[in-house]
């Protein structure tokens, strides 16, 4: 499609009418819920004015905050960053003006959008084949940071986060999330039991927050006086124009969801979905979020069909509870995996039948695919294959580049994908790792110019990689020494317990780790919770007892190093 003023506004009205049509059919479909499913615990404290803000921390931000520019900035940000020095006072005084006035600067209210497709092979003349991509001004990004601090310190000071949501939050992280999950459903496996995992899919989440909804959230966390009055400049009044190229739409209203692109967007977006932790809870169902991603699972014996009715009820709910708030739960992408041996998954395929949910052999959860025997083999597969795709693209450009800048392109294209979410992969038998090893082979003999034939293990030595169980490993003691050292969320540390001998021994204070009894070696063994403390107290003890984690990470790699090549 040639690009146009017209094109513009025919993407405007596109993205428009799709939030506009997805809230009418909520409102359809809205009933009353039991007013404690939206009650949030109050905290002592309240926040009803910000701290100015000191040069030093504006100048801190200022270099952090990523250095993008959008149409609406008068000059590059790059070019706006080198002469920071000479205008700093005139910055400090523009936000602190905003937290002293409680006023959102309304030059800061308009968002650039460029439509981008979302998928490369997609018709580029279907408007849903697009995803909105939303730009604002530097400095409006630059305040947004300076409040999230303080309303992030605020709600953290009162326990205020939901202590199974993962998106958006210091030391959380997919892998983090995946492997609480991961752990839980190869405990229960280990007990015997089988477990059912759902995967609930909202359209457009951001888009459709409701306003007044969120600052009514806002007021019973506490916030109040010239803190709310920001927050309700900081939403109402936005709008955003549409750039293809170098054309543009006119401006259209923003009147609902919080500002994509924006820094305060994921924090105020967590702060919408407080409530639905508790009408979870209301039936005893295990959850874990990430982001606009919930994910609930139940462990049950393989014979008993009650859990499910109560997965069914409390997903009943979930729905309610998401249409009164203005979210909508696509339930034709609500996807459902029973994780166990065969012959026990059958009876429980039938009653997601009578209750017209239908189930899956594998699903996709934040970038891992997951199977019915948790073998993660489909999931080893993918990222093989599409690691020799792009394997096979760089061999082509070996010759033009340097080795240098060869490894770099290897790690960004393959060993990337190699490391994402490896944690979940402990424990596995080497045959399920053993095509991930060959790709590492593969790439490792392309970026040295080595024949296949040639022993690989004097590569990878000379390249320093540590061969992919070596990683797994690395992975997972990075991850207890987080837990043990407050960097890890608390549903992973509060998995890991202490070894407390009943009279005092030499191992007394050495950093060791309970142990917990497990019955199986493909479940028990593999868990988080038995297979990190058993790696950790292999571990020499000064290396268990670095004193942060740069120290640990490096010390942890020679050792593992060592072990893998001595």
């Amino acid at each position: 499609m040639p690009a146009s003023a017209s094109l513009c506004e025919d993407f405007a009205d596109h993205f428009g009418s799709k939030i506009h049509f997805i809230r009418s059919n909520i409102i359809k479909g809205q009933k009353s819920l039991s007013i404690g499913n939206n009650v949030l615990i109050l905290p002592e404290e309240a926040l009803d004015s910000f701290d100015l803000v000191e040069a030093a921390t504006l100048g801190r931000v200022f270099s952090q905050v990523n250095p993008t520019t959008c149409f609406l900035d008068p000059i590059p940000t790059s070019l706006f960053k080198s002469f920071y020095g000479s205008f700093e006072s005139e910055i400090l005084n523009i936000m602190n003006s905003s937290l002293q006035t409680g006023i959102f600067p309304a030059a800061f209210k308009t968002a650039v959008v460029k439509p981008l497709l979302k998928k490369t092979n997609s018709d580029p003349s279907v408007f849903n084949n697009y995803r909105p991509v939303s730009n604002l001004p530097f400095l409006s990004k630059v305040l947004e940071k300076l409040v999230f601090i303080q309303l992030n310190e605020f709600l953290s000071q009162n326990n205020v986060f939901e202590i199974n949501q993962s998106g958006f939050r210091t030391n959380h992280s997919t892998e983090t999330a995946l492997l609480k999950i991961v752990n839980d459903v190869r405990c229960a496996l280990d007990t015997g039991q089988i477990s059912v995992l759902v995967l609930l899919d909202l359209s457009a989440a951001f888009d459709t927050v409701d306003h007044l909804i969120l600052v009514n959230r806002l007021k019973s966390l506490g916030l109040s006086g010239t803190v709310l009055k920001w927050f309700e400049s900081y939403l109402m009044e936005r709008n955003f124009m549409v750039s293809v190229d170098t054309h543009f739409s006119g401006l259209h209203e923003i009147n609902c969801g919080v500002p994509q692109g924006s820094i305060l967007g994921p924090l105020l977006f967590n702060i919408y979905m407080l409530p639905l932790g508790n009408v979870i809870r209301t039936h005893n169902i295990s959850f874990h979020s990430y982001a606009d991603d919930t994910q609930l699972y139940i462990a049950m014996s393989p014979d008993d069909t009650r859990p499910i009715e109560a997965l069914f009820n409390c997903i009943l709910d979930v729905k309610l509870w998401m249409a009164n708030n203005f979210l909508q739960l696509n339930q034709d992408k609500t996807e459902i995996l029973v994780i166990g041996p065969e012959a026990k998954r059958e009876k429980q395929f039938l009653k997601l039948q009578e209750l017209s949910l239908s189930h899956s052999e594998t699903v996709r959860n934040l970038g891992v695919i997951f199977d019915s025997k948790l073998t993660f083999i489909p999931h080893i597969k993918q990222v093989v294959k599409t690691g020799f795709y792009h394997l096979k693209n760089l061999a082509r450009v070996r010759p033009l580049l340097s080795l240098a800048n060869m490894e770099m392109l290897m790690h960004a294209f393959i060993m990337s994908k190699v490391d994402y979410c490896n944690a979940l992969l402990a424990g596995l038998p080497k045959t399920n790792i053993r095509n991930l090893q060959i790709l590492q082979n593969s790439a490792a003999r392309v970026l040295t110019k080595t024949r296949r034939r040639a022993h690989i293990t004097p590569i990878l030595k000379s390249l320093h990689w540590l061969p992919i169980c070596f990683r797994i490993d690395f992975k997972i003691l990075l991850t207890v020494f987080k837990c043990l050292n407050g960097l890890a969320p608390s549903y992973l540390s509060d998995l890991l317990v202490r070894y407390e001998p009943s009279r005092t021994l030499r191992s007394s204070g050495s950093g060791l780790l309970t142990i917990p009894a497990v019955k199986t070696k493909t479940y028990g063994e593999a868990a988080f919770q038995h297979y990190g403390p058993r790696l950790w107290n292999s571990l020499p003890e000064d290396l268990r007892a670095a004193e942060n984690i740069n120290a640990f990470k490096k010390r942890l790699k020679t050792h593992l190093f060592n072990l893998a090549f001595s």
